[in-house]
């Protein structure tokens, strides 16, 4: 049986019967605003940070005391996904609120230079239009549109083209990080594309750039200190993502196009955790703004990854790491501290993922999505700061890159994972597993030779998941883009 620790208190969470993917109707709302009380809203995204990263998830060879600090102060999540394992499918899945696979050509990370890496991808690419599209309702615009003056310091990675920009979808400032991956310090990713911009823009700049966004961010909550707009802040590090470079350093030449520093798994010793390390010191600088500003009790901060960590993370004890659908590339650290509407000091085992935190922040804003928004999430904030039992979640993942596609559900405590594979001679190898969860987080019973009915009924649903969502997907085969 699942438990929820509150404080002293222990609460034994029964499992409710499960009803279609779980409605909103079935989710307390306790968080809604007053429309003329709306809150503050942090979001900081790390990337490609392990589960177990954060000392308060377990690591004590890592030094995190923000992260620790604020989990204390607020709610921690244990079984927290990210949509995707990998970065664009997260981000997108984060500003729409469903599932990426709506968009088409999101559903794997967009490839440095602009590069798609899978069918919908490269056909979207070669008519340019990879990327989260501008007509799309977005967190971003939504939270605009009731009063929020909005800001995004960090990483983009949902489009190369200039409409795609965060400035078309509903950020009044941005400064960014274009593309997937770049130098700290001087800015250019693995092929030579510069991929620091402002607004749009590319801008020259100087400077370790978790340094450069967190002091962004810092001026940004100071210079609205008296400003009656509620404020939503996006900040999105590319910490811990290569390449591997520690801050307090000063290299005079951009980092070698070939050096193995881009690569994931050719980190130096201590550097990683170094990156960890000054990205938690940043945290605590933009935490301190916020209560400098004397915003604390009225500002909504909510942390997690965009996906799991590579092998130079401590994923422990789960399977695997970013790029596949065991739990090591899909589970991720969440924690979430709101003075005054979350408790202090919970550990929450509520299964929930990225979408899940769009569905919170506009119920924290007070805005109702209505039926054609089509939300996917839940209020998980809500769930957090009432005594319900935990909710069941039937969940999904798909992330095509050629020549292979990782997909998989879960269902309660069932994890269905799948592999496909293109094969030379033109056939597709297909792998699968299936693995209870409640006895089993580190993936190493398969269960599908015992348990087949339980394999087919999984295997069903999440084939009827997958043909439903990528219907009328951008990208597919014979779509063309609009003349208008």
């Amino acid at each position: 049986m699942s438990l929820l620790h509150l404080g002293s208190r222990v609460f034994p969470l029964t499992v409710w019967m499960l009803v279609a993917l779980c409605s909103h109707a079935c989710v307390p709302t306790l968080l809604r605003a007053d429309s003329n009380a709306r809150p503050n809203i942090v979001l900081i995204l790390a990337d490609d940070l392990g589960y177990g990263d954060l000392g308060c998830y377990g690591n004590d060879e890592q030094a995190t005391p923000v992260l620790d600090r604020l989990a204390t102060q607020g709610v921690r999540w244990t079984q927290a996904y990210a949509n995707g394992p990998e970065c664009s499918p997260t981000r997108a899945a984060l500003l729409t609120g469903r599932y990426q696979q709506h968009v088409g050509g999101l559903e794997c990370a967009i490839g440095v230079g602009n590069v798609g890496r899978y069918d919908d991808a490269i056909r979207l690419h070669l008519v340019n239009e990879l990327g989260l599209p501008a007509d799309r309702p977005t967190l971003a615009k939504r939270l605009s549109s009731v009063g929020y003056e909005t800001a995004l310091f960090g990483k983009w990675h949902l489009g190369y083209e200039a409409k795609f920009s965060p400035m078309m979808h509903g950020f009044d400032e941005a400064l960014y990080c274009i593309g997937g991956a770049m130098d700290y310090y001087h800015y250019l990713d693995s092929v030579a594309t510069y991929n620091l911009f402002h607004n749009g823009r590319p801008i020259s700049g100087e400077g370790y750039f978790t340094d450069t966004i967190t002091d962004h961010a810092v001026r940004y909550i100071g210079d609205r200190n008296a400003n009656d707009k509620p404020l939503f802040l996006y900040l999105p590090y590319t910490a811990p993502h290569t390449p591997y470079q520690a801050p307090g350093e000063s290299p005079v030449d951009p980092l070698p196009l070939d050096s193995p520093l881009w690569k994931q798994n050719a980190d130096p010793p201590g550097v990683y955790r170094a990156m960890v390390r000054h990205m938690d010191e940043g945290i605590g600088k933009v935490l301190h703004a916020i209560e400098e500003s004397e915003m604390t009790d009225r500002t909504l901060v909510i942390f997690a990854s965009d996906n799991g960590g590579t092998s130079a993370s401590r994923n422990e004890p789960l399977r695997g790491f970013k790029g596949q659908a065991f739990e090591g590339g899909i589970r991720v650290p969440l924690i979430a501290r709101w003075p005054g509407h979350l408790p202090e000091g919970v550990v929450s085992d509520q299964v929930t993922i990225t979408f899940d935190l769009t569905a919170s922040m506009l119920a924290a804003a007070g805005i109702t999505p209505t039926q054609e928004d089509a939300m996917e999430g839940i209020d998980v904030l809500s769930l957090a700061a009432t005594d319900e039992p935990v909710q069941p979640r039937t969940l999904y993942w798909r992330k095509p890159r050629d020549p292979q596609v990782w997909s998989g559900m879960r269902d309660g405590n069932w994890k269905y994972v799948r592999k496909e594979k293109a094969t030379v001679d033109g056939r597709t190898s297909i792998q699968e597993w299936l693995f209870n969860l409640a006895d089993d987080i580190s993936e190493q019973t398969d269960l599908a030779s015992q348990s087949t009915d339980e394999l087919d009924r999984l295997r069903g649903r999440y084939l009827a998941w997958e043909q439903s969502v990528r219907n009328n997907r951008r990208g597919r085969p014979g779509w063309a883009p609009s003349k208008e």
